[in-house]
């Protein structure tokens, strides 16, 4: 692959999300500052919303391992909350690392869920719950979620929730059956795309993550196209990116230039589906 040919450690626009390689533009260290001040208030419930590869997942991620490494919180964390009231609590004791025992009842497990959490506030330890992907939880889910967070003393919460998804849960929780949630959440988030000039950050950000320390590698057109194709979003970027670096090598170029995007954008089917995309394959210079 290209990786040694620029002098790369690794390859740098994988769509993994990698902590390694967070990108705190202002959006994202925004969403992350806010998330980190409401917990410390103790706040309940919080939301952060945004489009497909915006980076949510990866910001959950980074929020969860600056958490970590706070002695006074413990985490648990459901990348994937499709699932029963039952099942979505036995995921959380499982998190927690508590026991569950097959044909426990939610009653019981509810029990040993709550004394857990007094425990844990006892010792001076706050519990946060993040769930990704919240907009695919069925409503009878999204109300046992708003029963767990019942759970509480006179002062404080004994749990914190932070809900993770994409505009579609903005949606669901203007349903009227969940609207006793809905009026818990306290702050909440919608994360944006990059601007041209986080674009060019980013890219500039992940090189150097991956051990590249020569010469601006993307040039200008390279830029703005990849910019108008991707819209701005992550996870585009780095497909498109990543295709680019390849072109560039395959023609034995040291720079990424306008040409080695549009080939790029050429092989990527998202692009295509856009409205704009003839405009992103006329436009630019090499």
């Amino acid at each position: 692959m290209y990786a040694r040919y620029f002098g790369l450690r690794e390859l740098p626009f994988g769509i993994t999300p990698d902590t390694d390689y967070y990108f705190a533009h202002a959006r994202q260290q925004e969403a992350l500052n806010m998330l980190l001040a409401a917990i410390r208030m103790g706040e309940g419930f919080l939301k952060v919303t945004g489009e497909v590869g915006t980076g949510k997942t990866l910001l959950c991620r980074k929020f969860l391992a600056v958490l970590a490494a706070d002695e006074r919180f413990a985490t648990a964390y459901i990348p994937n909350p499709y699932l029963e009231p039952l099942a979505l609590i036995e995921a959380i004791a499982a998190e927690l690392s508590l026991p569950v025992i097959q044909g426990q009842g939610q009653h019981a497990l509810l029990t040993s869920l709550t004394q857990h959490l007094v425990s844990s506030y006892a010792a001076g330890r706050r519990v946060v719950l993040c769930l990704d992907e919240a907009q695919a939880m069925p409503t009878e889910t999204l109300e046992s979620l708003r029963l767990i967070s019942n759970l509480e003393t006179e002062k404080c919460k004994l749990i914190q929730i932070v809900l993770f998804g994409q505009p579609e849960l903005d949606e669901r929780l203007q349903e009227r059956s969940v609207r006793q949630l809905r009026q818990r959440i306290a702050f909440s988030y919608r994360l944006a795309p990059l601007s041209l000039s986080d674009t060019d950050d980013y890219l500039r950000h992940r090189l150097h993550v991956a051990g590249y320390d020569g010469p601006t590698l993307f040039n200008k057109s390279a830029v703005r196209i990849l910019f108008r194709a991707s819209n701005g979003v992550p996870r585009l970027a780095n497909i498109l990116a990543h295709k680019a670096l390849m072109a560039a090598y395959g023609e034995g170029s040291v720079l990424v230039r306008g040409h080695h995007m549009r080939l790029a954008c050429a092989d990527t089917e998202s692009v295509h589906r856009q409205r704009s995309w003839w405009d992103v394959v006329l436009w630019g210079r090499r």
